[in-house]
């Protein structure tokens, strides 16, 4: 296998290029052309040209244009070029390093020079691609890992909503129509892509909070007492402190979601009595995509209600428990979130 680098040289004269080829032929594999035009078509024909010799002074095409035009091009820009040519003014010599020249050699050159500077610019040029290399690995590897600990959030977070609703014996189904229904609001409500996608990640944990909320009143199949309901309101704040010291966005979506799904737009919700926009836009969606899905599905304490006896609800609550805008949005879409719900249905809920 060849492990030899490849120079190419670019000289308008015969006599130089002669030189420097039986100077560098036993050492290194070498391409050559006398004009710049020629020379920029075979460092984009070819893929493994480690190193540049540039002339200067060449008709047509100087060698600073060659340069501009090598490290304009991104297949090309890393490829040191050093420049050797009779030109010695300072200006020439300011324009070569500014154009992204490694060097600069004077004609008449020294042989023993020449090779140092060669040598030396390929090993620094060869650590850096190495380095680089590294780099990339790295960023890869801490990308695969981001994105493993996302999932994990992602699945921690569904896991940790499925056991809150399975204490209540609701299914896991509810906060996965949940989770759609929320993302459907969002999209339409104007949030973008990604935001949405965090709402339907994070609102499944909007009942986390009941995990501490004793099983009689949970599971209570009566209507529950002025004091059972005080103690059930509690899941709300329960949730948010579970949470909130998490910094990660989806943890901290999911706080939010916890603590505002029970608000209602006319202030008259828990657990702070907030209205209107001084609820988030993350808690007004998910307190209706939560409450179409109870209201249709069965509770111990209750049976599903019908279609209807729903969508008159909605209508009456309509700047009262939920935001206007949002139910028109769902009014408006209101056969995506039919389709979500009879794709996801609950096997003994025969209502859908």
């Amino acid at each position: 296998m060849n492990n030899q680098k490849t120079i190419l040289i670019v000289d308008d004269t015969q006599t130089n290029v002669h030189t420097l080829i039986d100077l560098l032929d036993d050492k290194y594999d070498i391409l050559a052309s006398l004009d710049g035009e020629s020379a920029l078509e075979i460092i984009d024909e070819e893929d493994s040209i480690d190193l540049i010799l540039l002339d200067i002074m060449m008709p047509n095409m100087d060698g600073f244009d060659v340069c501009k035009k090598i490290k304009e091009n991104l297949k090309t820009k890393n490829i040191p070029v050093i420049f050797i040519t009779a030109k010695t003014d300072d200006d020439s010599i300011e324009t070569a390093y500014d154009l992204g020249g490694v060097d600069y050699i004077t004609k008449p050159f020294r042989a023993r020079e020449v090779l140092s500077r060669i040598s030396n610019h390929l090993a620094l040029s060869e650590q850096s691609h190495h380095l680089e290399q590294m780099v990339k690995e790295k960023t890869q590897e801490l990308q695969d890992i981001n994105k493993e600990i996302a999932e994990t959030q992602k699945e921690v977070v569904f896991t940790m909503g499925t056991i809150g609703e399975r204490r209540s014996k609701e299914t896991g189904n509810h906060v996965k129509r949940v989770a759609l229904y929320s993302e459907l609001l969002a999209l339409h409500y104007g949030l973008c892509e990604k935001e949405s996608n965090l709402l339907k990640e994070a609102s499944p944990m909007h009942d986390i909070g009941k995990v501490a909320i004793a099983d009689s009143i949970l599971n209570k199949p009566a209507k529950l007492t002025a004091e059972e309901f005080n103690i059930m309101k509690e899941h709300a704040v329960l949730g948010h402190e579970m949470l909130k010291h998490s910094t990660r966005p989806l943890l901290k979506t999911a706080a939010i979601v916890a603590i505002q799904h029970h608000e209602k737009w006319d202030g008259t919700g828990y657990p702070k009595g907030l209205k209107g926009e001084e609820i988030h836009i993350y808690g007004r969606i998910t307190a209706l995509a939560d409450v179409f899905d109870a209201l249709g599905s069965d509770r111990v304490y209750k049976s599903s209600w019908s279609d209807d006896k729903i969508f008159n609800l909605f209508k009456k609550e309509r700047g009262k428990h939920f935001d206007p805008k949002l139910i028109d949005i769902f009014f408006k879409y209101i056969d995506e979130f039919l389709q979500i719900r009879d794709s996801l249905a609950d096997i003994n809920n025969n209502n859908y």
